[in-house]
């Protein structure tokens, strides 16, 4: 198993992730930036426990994120 590592509070909104991953990845309508969809959350940092398959197409939208706030460990 692998972890996705999301920094919300460090997000500008871009949308990648969403367009990239959609089945993971949501737009909030209150602020804007993007939600890990079925993540734990502490104090802005997302954690989702992913498949190797799932982890594979989420390296993409790490390399596209502008600001590298997702991490695949």
């Amino acid at each position: 198993m692998f972890k996705i590592i999301y920094y919300r509070n460090k997000c500008i909104g871009c949308s990648i992730c969403f367009e990239l991953q959609p089945e993971l990845w949501r737009m909030s309508k209150k602020d804007g930036k993007a939600t890990l969809l079925k993540s734990t959350a502490k104090k802005d940092v997302c954690v989702l426990s992913v498949s190797n398959t799932i982890q594979l197409r989420t390296r993409d939208v790490v390399m596209a994120c502008p600001v590298k706030i997702i991490k695949v460990l």
